[in-house]
């Protein structure tokens, strides 16, 4: 499902109309974001969380030439699926 057919679905189930589904939808990825961004924790009871956390630096290797690398650590996202969400995926 890309962000369009997520725009549709929104506005379907909602009754609303596909621009208000498209702010909303805006509106919460927004939202998520500068939260993420100030370091915070996004919890959708039910749904899953959404995190910060942080990645080691760590040696790679480079697929093309076999040369080991040095891969910098970094703050990645990440995102815990809540109990309702994974017993409904079967």
């Amino acid at each position: 499902m890309n962000k369009t057919e997520l725009i549709d679905a929104i506005a379907g189930d909602a009754k609303i109309t596909k621009v208000d589904a498209k702010k909303a939808l805006d509106a919460f990825i927004s939202s998520t974001t500068k939260a993420l961004k100030k370091g915070d924790r996004v919890a959708l009871v039910g749904f899953g969380s959404f995190g910060v956390t942080k990645r080691k630096a760590r040696t790679g290797r480079n697929p093309q030439t076999g040369k080991a690398i040095q891969i910098p650590a970094k703050k990645v996202v990440r995102f815990k699926p809540g109990s309702e969400l994974t017993g409904t995926i079967k």
